[in-house]
């Protein structure tokens, strides 16, 4: 058999093998979008961000954040910015992979040593799960009725602060004129040896996207992925292979398909019914907080007009947010899937498809990026 399957064959693959219970887990895109943001029960915050500052600074000069992500430097940009609007406020923001936070957070549950006010992760159902156990404070910040619906919790128990999206990207200048526009572009033996992906079997935002991509394509383009010599690693680095010019095509990855002329790769947003994915990346606040009102701080800032405007690839969790020219709000894409949340709450379902990938792409390897931080980091 061919590694490369033409169009026609993967399309009659994917339909004739379908998902099986996977079906359940990662439903089509339009349906799983909901109609928009609607209204909540419960008041929002109406204290200014100026007011609420001069309220954390008489609870206290300290903020603890846990953000998931792949490096320390991810969060650079948005330490300089809280620092420089709220300059006494001593903030300690740690990144790691949140499936490393998560257990993390639970442990310092059981040894009551918990070191957060708040948390920000991909693992959404950690914050089901939270909710249920009392852990959170349910809070609402000002704009949370502007907030979509797929990105947020009713009760305010959390909510979507930036709205992420995973697709493959590529190179401007090693892709030349014949750019890959959709996920079965990538299995052309002309990509062979020049694509890098993140391991869907250590990432479930990358592992969401991928069942996306067996839902519509089916197993075979997984197997003749599998056999163009993709460079697989952990956290963040495809994108830097892509940057750096070592590869032309980075899989499981954001950016914005709307780069400046400067911008070196271009994220693929496909056309018609080919799939890329889309989430809110949830922050909460505990309940045990030892600075709730910082907390509070940086959930209304992070949610204002200014910081979901100023959003690095151009889309916002906010419905009267104006995405720029070139983008619609990310949830109107019909070929967007954002039933993560629901993908997300099936455990088994997740863990069979992380060993099935492991079948296909081999085991994970490679050291974690963000380093090794120990039970209490920002103690």
């Amino acid at each position: 058999m061919s590694s490369y399957l033409s169009r026609r064959r993967v399309l009659a693959t994917g339909t004739a093998l379908g998902l099986g219970a996977l079906g359940a887990t990662a439903a089509p895109a339009s349906a799983a979008t909901p109609a928009g943001s609607t209204a909540t029960t419960g008041a929002e915050e109406t204290r200014t961000l100026d007011e609420l500052y001069q309220a954390a600074l008489a609870e206290g000069d300290k903020l603890v954040v846990y953000a998931g992500g792949d490096f320390q430097a991810q969060q650079e940009a948005t330490r300089q910015a809280f620092r420089s609007r709220f300059p006494d406020i001593d903030l300690t923001l740690i990144v790691d992979y949140s499936k490393f936070h998560d257990v993390r957070v639970d442990n310092q549950f059981a040894t009551d040593t918990l070191v957060p006010d708040l948390v920000q992760l991909q693992t959404l159902h950690d914050f089901t799960r939270w909710d249920k156990q009392g852990r959170l404070l349910r809070y609402k910040p000002a704009g949370f009725s502007k907030v979509h619906d797929a990105f947020k919790e009713p009760n305010g128990a959390c909510v979507g602060i930036q709205a992420i999206a995973f697709s493959f990207i590529y190179g401007i200048a090693a892709a030349g004129s014949d750019v890959p526009k959709t996920p079965l572009d990538l299995i052309d033996p002309k990509w062979k040896g020049r694509i890098a992906s993140r391991y869907p079997h250590d990432d479930d935002a990358v592992l969401y996207l991928f069942s996306l991509y067996v839902e519509k394509y089916g197993w075979d383009w997984v197997a003749a992925l599998a056999a163009q010599d993709v460079e697989f690693t952990r956290g963040g680095l495809p994108s830097d292979a892509v940057v750096a010019g070592q590869k032309a095509i980075g899989i499981g990855v954001g950016g914005s398909a709307v780069p400046p002329a400067t911008s070196p790769t271009k994220l693929v947003v496909p056309e018609g019914d080919h799939p890329f994915m889309a989430w809110g990346q949830r922050a909460a606040i505990f309940k045990q907080a030892k600075n709730p009102t910082a907390a509070k701080l940086y959930l209304n800032w992070q949610l204002s007009t200014a910081r979901q405007q100023a959003s690095v690839n151009g889309w916002s969790v906010r419905t009267d947010v104006t995405p720029p020219a070139g983008l619609k709000p990310v949830w109107e894409y019909p070929n967007v899937g954002i039933g993560f949340p629901r993908f997300m709450a099936d455990r088994a379902e997740v863990e069979r498809l992380k060993q099935t990938f492991a079948l296909y792409f081999g085991e994970v390897t490679g050291e974690a990026t963000p380093g090794w931080l120990g039970l209490h980091p920002g103690a």
